[in-house]
C-alpha cells in the first residue's frame, strides 16, 4: 500500500472514530437531558399523587421498561392517611407498595444503600413485582431519609443484560437522592396543607376543607351527572354536657363522637367538623335513600353505648341529622352557590329534626 493510501486509510479510521465519538457524545447529551427532565419533574411534583406518579409510570415509560414499583415503609401509616386526605387512596395507585416493615420483602434490603443491579428471581423479588411477568434481570434503587432506609425505587426489564452488576450505577444512585428529597418535600408539603385543613379537637377535617371538597365533588357529580348527598349532624342537648361536667368532657364526647361516625362512613365519603359540635359529611355518587340509611346506621352507633367521661362517669348522647340532596347540571358554572345551597337545605332538614324531638333524621323536601 502507497503512503498516499495508507494516509487515506488512516484518516478514514479517524474520522470513523470520531464520528463514533461524536454519536456517543451526542447519545450522552441527550441522556444527560433526559435525565435531567426527569429529576425536575420528580422536583416540582407538588403532591403525592403527582410524584408516585412520575416516579412508576414516569420512569417505565422513559427508561422503556416492563415494570416499574415504588416500595415505601409506613409504620406509622401518615403516608396513607395522608393520601387520603388528598382523596387518593394508595390501592388507586398501581404498583405503590406500603408497608410497616421492609424485613422479608426482599433479602437485598438487609444492607441496599447503593443501586442493587442483577438477575430476577421469583423466589426474591416477587413481592416487589407483585404483578410482573417475563423479567429477566431489576435494578432496586434505595431511597435513603436522614440515613435511614425507608424503601426503594425498583425497575424490571425482560432484558437479563438490562441491570447487571457489572454496570455503573452512579446515575441511578443520583436518581434515588433526588427522588429521597422530593418524597420527603412533597410529604412536608402535604403535612401542611393538612393542618391547614384538620380541626385540632377531632383530627378531622375542617370547614375550610369541607368547603374545598364541596367545589370539586359538585364538579365530578355535574360531569358524570351523579348525585351528591349532604349530613349535617347535631349533638342533641351538648351544652348540658358542658354545664354538668365540664369542657374536657364535652371536648371527650366530640372526641368519641367523631370517631363513632368514622366507623360508618365510606372511604370515599367526606367527613368534617362543621363547628362547635356540628358534623357534616359529604356522600358522593349517593342517592337519597342511601344517604338516610348511612344516616341511620351513625345515629344508633352514637346511641347504642354510653359515652365515657374524663371523670369516669358515663352519659349517653344522641344526635340528630339533617339530610339534603343536589344533583347539578351539566356544565355547571356557580357551585358555590349549589355547594351554599345544599348545605343550608340539610340545615333546616336538621334544625327540624331538632323540632320534631331529636334523635332522629329528617330529609329535606326538595331533594
Amino acid at each position: 500500500m502507497s503512503t498516499a493510501e495508507d494516509l487515506g486509510a488512516r484518516l478514514e479510521a479517524t474520522q470513523q472514530q470520531l464520528d463514533e465519538i461524536t454519536a456517543a457524545a451526542a447519545h450522552n447529551e441527550d441522556k444527560m437531558r433526559r435525565s435531567q427532565q426527569r429529576e425536575l419533574r420528580l422536583l416540582q411534583a407538588d403532591d403525592l399523587t403527582t410524584l408516585f406518579g412520575e416516579l412508576i409510570d414516569g420512569l417505565r415509560s422513559s427508561y422503556n421498561l416492563q415494570y416499574v414499583s415504588l416500595v415505601i415503609c409506613d409504620p406509622d401509616h401518615d403516608l396513607r392517611h395522608l393520601l387520603l386526605a388528598a382523596g387518593t387512596p394508595t390501592e388507586d395507585i398501581d404498583n405503590l407498595i406500603i408497608v410497616e416493615s421492609l424485613t422479608g420483602l426482599a433479602p437485598q434490603y438487609i444492607a441496599l444503600r447503593q443501586p442493587w443491579l442483577g438477575p430476577y428471581a421469583a423466589c426474591d423479588h416477587q413481592l416487589i413485582f407483585p404483578t410482573a411477568c417475563d423479567l429477566a434481570s431489576v435494578a432496586m434503587i434505595p431511597l435513603i431519609h436522614r440515613g435511614r432506609l425507608i424503601g426503594s425505587i425498583n425497575l424490571g426489564s425482560s432484558d437479563p443484560q438490562r441491570f447487571t452488576r457489572h454496570l455503573a450505577s452512579d446515575f441511578l444512585a443520583h436518581l434515588g437522592v433526588i427522588a429521597s428529597y422530593s418524597i420527603e418535600n412533597v410529604v412536608n408539603r402535604a403535612r401542611l396543607l393538612r393542618s391547614g385543613f384538620t380541626d385540632v379537637l377531632t383530627g378531622w377535617h375542617n370547614r375550610r376543607y369541607l368547603q374545598l371538597r364541596m367545589k370539586e365533588e359538585l364538579a365530578r357529580a355535574s360531569r358524570n351527572g351523579d348525585n351528591l348527598v349532604c349530613l349535617m349532624l347535631d349533638v342533641d342537648h351538648f351544652k348540658r354536657v358542658n354545664d354538668t361536667w365540664g369542657h374536657a368532657a364535652g371536648d371527650a364526647v366530640l372526641r368519641e363522637l367523631a370517631h363513632r361516625i368514622e366507623t360508618q362512613v365510606r372511604v370515599s365519603d367526606i367527613a368534617a367538623r362543621y363547628g362547635g359540635e356540628e358534623f357534616v359529611v359529604l356522600l358522593p355518587d349517593t342517592g337519597t335513600d342511601d344517604g338516610e340509611c348511612l344516616a341511620d346506621r351513625i345515629r344508633t352507633a352514637i346511641s347504642a353505648t354510653p359515652f365515657a367521661l374524663p371523670n369516669d362517669e358515663e352519659t349517653t348522647i344522641t344526635a340528630s341529622i339533617g339530610i339534603a340532596g343536589v344533583s347539578p347540571p351539566s356544565q355547571a358554572t356557580d357551585l358555590k352557590t349549589i355547594g351554599d345551597s345544599l348545605v343550608a337545605r340539610a340545615d333546616v332538614a336538621l334544625y327540624k329534626a331538632k323540632a320534631d324531638g331529636r334523635d332522629c333524621i329528617v330529609v329535606d323536601g326538595a331533594v
